[in-house]
């Protein structure tokens, strides 16, 4: 495995002195102290290790005996290789277990043994895949009707209320019950599951005492029975509805992949699994909108969001703080020398809070475009199987709140935890609402309006931001600047050089892709610039003609797939036309890194040439404009004439100008060019010119087939596999996934010619296969 950073000794965040780890590296001050078992680490382990993310990435905690890994790269890498880095400790008891709670256990029989989360291959996958139809998003949205009738009711037991527990009086009910449900096992003491669940989680990630170890042990050896004792009921009626008696038909099936232990087993840790995790997910997620009322306001306003807004709340606070991992050989991550059988404490929270991965990571954003990257359900073949019930029901609830209590706030209270190592979620939620200002008193209306729930990750385009128009500035010849800003004057989220956003362009069903072209550093407005196309289909027409100052856009993004390699020692950009406008942002950024850098710019005419004043006094004799009506063109067979290693060619415009550069460049270096296109190349799927093929999906272990009718897309999303996608006409980059085998027939006009020869990343909306066979990196 190779490091996703690499260690100086000049670096070093080491005292040389005091405990070792196991490794021979001393302990620094922090990382002997860490203890994750406080209410700080369960309010928020993200800040509670932000010092490890910044400084000490991976570390060794004497007081757990775990080498702590705090970064998104290491993390996700660590879940990609369940071979090296097997879960087989996921359910292990942190501290070792009192000879007097072993005694107790044993006296009911307790013999827990591997479940989907903690065994390692060929086993866990050929389980997976023997149990997983049931968690398709066609067999989840069965389950619908009967979740919505159960938050509806639950609601409607404290809607008049003006106060209510939300843990107590909804989230914990609802998931119980929908998770008895989706397993087939009836709801005959909810208080004593309720305890059950609590103490299992306790056994599992907690640090219980001496003298709460045995009566947890009791706790727990009674669930073990009860899980027994419904298991055998099931067994007497194997037809009826439900996972586990589908698990026990399976079992007549593949007696050899589904045993006796494994159901009872998965019996007792499935029922906290199915029902706790969302619980807690939930009241993390509505407590962290009630505490960004305008997230909230927004949400209640359009509930398009709702989907997009369950995602960061997933990544900003979701409610699975880590996951654990023991190391089978030697390996080194971010630097640090990890030996064979090492246990691994992965804060998959600290990795959701990233900045190499997520921008402004601790900017609660509901509109963000990646949130569905978090960690929090895993990765690859250990993914969470139930992501989907869990995102449904999260939904529904947050809908019916927000439409019927948007008036909603928290009251005053302390949190509560669990104290443990691995899941987190207050105990109690208390909210509080004046009655008199119910919606459904004023209009009864309100009750009948239902929001389609989202089954798998948002969809790009439901994540609009209203943006008011502050100036619309003619800038040349049918180009007009647009400047845009919040309503109410927030800042805007941050962006890089080679960002665009999607403007909707009315009623019209249109949208269209701008890129970001003012001061990056501004967070009060975002700039474009806007041409009007005389071949358009309507979106830069609809925008020229109808946009005003004052006028409210409904906005996308920001989204970067034309980043800027920072660490260039020459960058060469090329502009023509309105192309000009992401090469403007990564211009300037260049010039602030002190690159070395050269913009040659193209226009038809000198009226036509956009910014011609800005870019002279911003960068001098580094621009080069090419005026084709003063006879005086880009010479680009001169320009691209001696291939040089250290230079990154940047270039947006008319597709004639990038295919010719395309052919330029050949003989360059391959990761030379990297070039924007505005207009999308995909063509519409025809079945009948279509040939099937198979993909593998590499870290989930699965084998699906993509046949002449279906995109690689629908494939994946209808197996319940998450994949971002917005235009869904190969223009957008939302879609990509990476290729580890096969050649791809591309079909987009976001990579490049480079990008697309490596056979390494595609569009899964529109690209296909050359072959019969790809495998990808999902």
């Amino acid at each position: 495995m190779s490091s996703s950073t690499t260690a100086t000794a000049s670096r070093c965040p080491v005292a040389h002195a005091g405990p070792s780890a196991p490794n021979g590296c001393p302990v620094s001050a922090r990382a002997a102290e860490f203890d994750p078992f406080q209410d700080a680490y369960m309010e928020d382990p993200a800040e509670f290790v932000r010092w490890a993310r910044e400084q000490e990435p991976v570390f060794y905690a004497p007081k757990l005996g775990y080498w702590v890994v705090t970064r998104y790269q290491t993390i996700k890498d660590i879940f990609r290789d369940p071979i090296t880095f097997s879960p087989s400790i996921v359910l292990e008891r942190i501290s070792p277990t009192s000879d007097e709670a072993l005694q107790v256990l044993k006296q009911y029989g307790y013999a827990m043994n591997r479940t989907l989360v903690n065994e390692d291959e060929p086993v866990h996958m050929a389980r997976r895949r023997v149990l997983m139809a049931p968690f398709t998003p066609e067999h989840l949205a069965e389950h619908e009707p009967m979740v919505r009738e159960l938050v509806r009711k639950a609601v409607d037991r404290f809607v008049n209320d003006g106060r209510a527990d939300l843990v107590d009086q909804l989230l914990w009910e609802v998931p119980f019950t929908v998770a008895l449900h989706f397993l087939g096992v009836d709801a005959e003491d909810r208080e004593k599951m309720r305890r059950f669940s609590i103490a299992h989680t306790v056994n599992a990630f907690g640090r219980p005492s001496p003298e709460e170890q045995v009566s947890v042990a009791h706790t727990v050896g009674q669930f073990w029975q009860f899980a027994g004792e419904v298991l055998e009921k099931m067994r007497r009626t194997p037809d009826g509805p439900g996972w586990m008696r589908y698990s026990i038909r399976q079992q007549k099936l593949y007696p050899d992949v589904i045993t006796d232990s494994y159901l009872h087993s998965m019996m007792m840790a499935i029922i906290v699994a199915a029902h706790e995790t969302t619980a807690f997910a939930s009241a993390n997620a509505i407590k962290l909108l009630l505490q960004h009322p305008t997230a909230w306001r927004d949400l209640c306003e359009d509930p398009t969001l709702i989907s997009p807004a369950v995602e960061e709340c997933l990544r900003y606070s979701g409610s699975v703080a880590s996951w654990r991992r023991r190391a089978t050989r030697d390996v080194v991550l971010d630097g640090v020398p990890i030996p064979a059988e090492s246990k691994l404490l992965l804060v998959v929270a600290s990795a959701n809070h990233d900045g190499d991965h997520f921008v402004d990571p601790d900017l609660f954003d509901i509109r963000r475009e990646n949130s569905a990257e978090h960690l929090t359900f895993g990765f690859g073949a250990h993914q969470c199987l139930g992501k989907n019930i869990g995102r449904m029901e999260m939904q529904i609830m947050i809908e019916e709140l927000s439409r019927r209590l948007p008036h909603m706030r928290l009251a005053p209270q302390r949190f509560e935890y669990v104290h443990n190592v691995s899941f987190r979620g207050p105990q109690h939620l208390w909210v509080e609402w004046d009655p008199a200002h119910n919606p459904e008193r004023r209009d009864p209306s309100v009750l009948g309006r239902r929001h389609p729930v989202r089954i798998g990750a948002p969809v790009a385009r439901d994540m609009v931001r209203p943006l008011v128009v502050r100036a619309v500035e003619p800038v040349a010849e049918g180009i007009v600047r647009l400047r845009l800003a919040l309503p109410d004057g927030r800042s805007l989220p941050r962006w890089s050089p080679g960002a665009h956003i999607d403007i909707e362009c009315g009623e019209t069903g249109l949208s269209r892709q701008y890129s970001l072209c003012g001061d990056a550093a501004r967070a009060d407005e975002w700039v474009v610039a806007v041409q009007r196309d005389a071949a358009s289909r309507g979106g830069s027409a609809w925008i020229h003609e109808h946009v005003r100052p004052g006028s409210v856009l409904r906005v996308r993004g920001p989204r970067n797939h034309f980043r800027l390699d920072e660490s260039a020692a020459r960058l060469l950009f090329i502009a023509g036309g309105i192309g000009i406008t992401p090469i403007m942002a990564m211009a300037d950024r260049a010039k602030a890194l002190g690159i070395v850098y050269e913009i040659h710019y193209s226009v038809r005419s000198r009226a036509a040439a956009a910014f011609e004043q800005e870019l002279r006094a911003a960068h001098g004799e580094r621009l080069h404009l090419y005026v084709s009506q003063e006879g005086r063109r880009n010479d680009l067979s001169h320009l691209l004439a001696v291939p040089d290693e250290r230079t990154r060619i940047y270039a947006c415009g008319p597709e004639r100008m990038l295919g010719e550069l395309e052919r330029l460049a050949a003989r360059w270096p391959e990761q030379a060019l990297h070039v924007e296109h505005f207009s999308g190349g995909a063509r519409r799927l025809d079945p009948s010119q279509e040939r099937p093929f198979e993909v593998e999906l590499r870290n989930s272990g699965l084998r699906l087939q993509v046949p002449a009718d279906k995109t690689l897309l629908e494939v994946l999303r209808a197996s319940n596999v998450d994949v971002q996608s917005d235009c869904e006409e190969g223009l957008c980059g939302s879609c990509e996934v990476g290729v580890l085998e096969g050649e791809v027939d591309h079909r987009d006009s976001v990579l490049g010619r480079a990008e697309r020869e490596t056979h390494q990343r595609m569009m899964a909306c529109c690209s296909r296969a050359r072959c019969t066979r790809l495998v990808l990196d999902l």
